[in-house]
């Protein structure tokens, strides 16, 4: 099964400093009203589309009650009030593995995550970003070309999320899609692949029923799934993110965003 990344990058050391000098977090800020938000690969869903929609709720009710706030701040310092409807990213820059991108900034990074960086919405756990690379050591892209046209990199990036989440639960089905995958040349130059997927997750109620109208199928999760390719320093980077189908419906020009912002640096 051929993969896009080595092992490298699904199995990165997990001790790597928050605080390391060569990455860092800076504010940004943006002119949208809502915040972005996007697991790490293949994890199970942790909330029921009813809890998802409560989740969302309170995150809305928590922003809004800190724009409220912002806007009574900047009224009394007679500042324009759309500026409290600016929502705030912040820029992750790795100088040492060669890499940036921006991010919601309540999102939390979650380490030992299997991922070189990993990000979490703090309320819908189901919503999150990573970033992986290959070694190397094991493979040497020189562009985006290696994986042939972007159709041909969706088929593989479609292929690696089916592996990562194969499953040896009886009665579990899984359907997916590739919806569009596309190319793009960014501000620095360089090229970059975009890949977008859905897949759904269904499991029988009784998977040990005898009979086949017993075991009725279930939708457990339905997500949508991004990703954001480049290759630099002989290596293929992946923005991965993450989203609840429903949850991306309401936040799409934020992730959007978070995909846009992707850069791969050398190093």
């Amino acid at each position: 099964m051929e993969t896009l990344l080595s092992p490298r990058s699904l199995s990165p050391p997990l001790t790597k400093p928050i605080s390391n000098s060569s990455s860092f977090s800076r504010p940004i800020s943006y002119p949208s009203a809502k915040l972005a938000k996007p697991e790490s690969p293949a994890p199970k869903s942790l909330l029921t589309d009813a809890k998802q929609a409560c989740a969302v709720g309170r995150r809305r009710s928590m922003m809004m009650g800190g724009l409220l706030m912002s806007g009574l701040m900047l009224s009394e310092a007679n500042l324009a009030p759309s500026f409290a409807l600016t929502p705030v990213f912040r820029e992750y820059i790795d100088t040492f593995d060669g890499y940036s991108f921006k991010y919601p900034q309540n999102w939390i990074q979650v380490r030992g995550a299997g991922a070189d960086i990993f990000f979490r919405d703090p309320i819908v756990l189901d919503e999150n970003l990573s970033v992986e690379f290959s070694s190397p050591s094991s493979s040497k892209y020189k562009s985006l070309e290696d994986l042939g046209s972007p159709e041909e990199a969706g088929k593989k990036v479609l292929r690696q999320y089916l592996t990562e989440f194969m499953s040896t639960r009886l009665g579990v089905k899984r359907e997916s899609n590739i919806l569009t995958t596309s190319s793009r040349v960014a501000d620095d130059g360089k090229l970059y692949y975009q890949v977008e997927v859905n897949i759904k997750s269904y499991a029988n109620n009784n998977e040990l029923a005898v009979m086949p109208q017993d075991r009725v199928a279930r939708l457990e999760w339905d997500r949508r799934y991004l990703a954001v390719l480049g290759v630099e320093n002989n290596r293929l980077y992946s923005l991965r993110l993450q989203t609840p189908e429903k949850v991306f419906l309401e936040e799409e020009k934020d992730l959007r965003r978070v995909m846009d912002s992707f850069r791969v640096e050398k190093i």
